[in-house]
């Protein structure tokens, strides 16, 4: 869903995959972020990618949902190592099963 542009319907789906709420996304960095692809503002509970090419990026928003994931369950490791590596292991799962582009 992320590759085909549709990150807010691939939210929904993890969230419900997790039994979670979905974050809100939204294109643009909140004040106070600059230079990076993107964040996770857990007040906000949103994630935010710095522009719309982001909003296809597999890895960034699966990055991102790992610390909402994270943040509302009350287990909060939300290292950037962790966050990669969930991503990470997201994506080779989904490599194994599907043709990536």
């Amino acid at each position: 869903m992320i590759l085909s542009h549709d990150a807010e319907e691939a939210l929904t789906s993890l969230a419900e995959h997790f039994n979670v709420d979905a974050p809100a996304l939204r294109v643009g960095l909140p004040r106070g972020h600059v230079n990076v692809a993107g964040c996770y503002v857990v007040e906000k509970e949103t994630i935010y990618v710095a522009n719309s090419e982001g909003l296809a990026d597999p890895f960034l928003i699966l990055h991102e949902f790992y610390h909402h994931l994270r943040s509302v369950s009350g287990i909060h490791r939300g290292t950037e190592r962790y966050a990669n590596r969930f991503a990470r292991e997201f994506i080779e799962k989904y490599k194994e099963r599907a043709y990536w582009p």
